[in-house]
Order: structure tokens, then sequence, then C-alpha cells
């Protein structure tokens, strides 16, 4: 009788290349910087007026990182150490300049690009869409970036994390040192408080031919 395959469990290649780079293989941290440099220049393009700062400030996460890697016990995701450094950077640049943190609709916009990227050519209009359609859908994402923006700091990390960054609720509650009934609720409360400022935008396109 055969012996019952076992399908072995997958690597976590964080990990292992985090072991790789505290054993002085520089290399290996280069290959963490490909992984997740346009993550986290996302990540900090949110967070930033000013785009032009968006490249530093992830280059000075990945210095601080590198640093600190010795230090890395690996007891929380290697992802979602490296987004706390990358928060604590960026607002420590913003203090430096006496800015707040702030979604901004240009920082949305870019990343709304990248994610788009090669989806569609731009201006080129796909069936079934005209001029007239594209500005009303241009309309509503300026009309959630605005609500988004005005959202309080908690609810806005909650909500972006989950939409945006995509992460699990668990991840979230990690990263905002919350319980994660806590995470849900704010997610709930951003999204109701979204939904509420485009009701009025969607009310008046019904009955509209676009």
């Amino acid at each position: 009788m055969g012996a019952i395959g076992v399908v072995p469990m997958q690597p976590d290649v964080d990990a292992e290349l985090v072991i790789r780079v505290q054993q002085g293989d520089q290399r290996a941290f280069e290959m963490l910087v490909v992984k997740y440099q346009r993550r986290i220049e996302r990540l900090v393009a949110r967070m930033v007026r000013d785009v032009d700062l968006v490249p530093d400030i992830a280059q000075e996460t990945f210095i601080r990182a590198y640093r600190a890697l010795p230090n890395f016990r690996g007891e929380s995701a290697f992802y979602t150490w490296l987004y706390r450094i990358a928060v604590n950077t960026a607002k420590k640049a913003l203090i430096g300049l006496k800015r707040d943190p702030l979604l901004t609709e240009s920082a949305m916009a870019s990343l709304s690009e990248e994610e788009g990227e090669g989806s569609r050519v731009e201006n080129e209009l796909s069936d079934g869409e005209t001029p007239e359609s594209l500005m009303a859908s241009r309309q509503v994402a300026e009309a959630v970036n605005e609500a988004i923006a005005a959202l309080s700091d908690d609810l806005r990390q909650a909500i972006t994390l989950r939409e945006i960054d995509g992460l699990s609720y668990d991840e979230i509650a990690e990263l905002m040192n919350c319980p994660i009934g806590t995470v849900r609720s704010r997610i709930f409360r951003a999204r109701e408080s979204i939904a509420t400022r485009l009701k009025p935008l969607l009310d008046n396109r019904q009955g509209e031919r676009w």
C-alpha cells in the first residue's frame, strides 16, 4: 500500500530572506526591497502632500529597516513590521516639515493609475464608454477621495488598510494595536460615512443616461 502523499507547507519566503540578511547576505535585503518598494511608496504617497518626498521617505524606511533587522525576531510578519517603520518615518518627516498626514486626491489618483497599469491605455474608450460616463466616474472617484480625506485618522487608516492595501482584519488589528472587533467597527463606520457623502451625488445620477 503506497504512502499517503502529504502536501508540503509553503515556506515563508520573507522569513527566509530576513534570516539571510541577518547572516550578512545583502542581496537578500535587495530582494525584499524589490518586493515591497512600490507598496511602501504607495503607502507613503497616501500620507504626504508632496509627491517629491515619497522616494526619499521610502528610501529612509528601507535604511531604517536594514539597520533594525538584526533585532527583528519574527513576532509579526515582515511586511507588518516594515509598514510600521514606513508610517513612523513618514510621520517624522511630516512633523519636521510641520505638515499633517493626509490622504490626498493626487496620491489616490497615482495609486489608481499604478493598480490599473496595462488594463487600459489612458484616454482609450472601451465598449459602451463615453466621455460623459468617464466624467461621471471621475466625479464619483473624487467624491470618494474627499469622503476618505474627511474621515478621522483611525477610520481613514482602517479603511485604507482594508480596501487599498488589502490587509486582513487580523493584520489590521495588529498594525493598529486594537481588537479585531474595533477594526470591524471602524471599517463599517468608514464605509457608512463614505456612502452617506456619496448618496446625494448618486441620487442626482438616477435617471440620467451616461
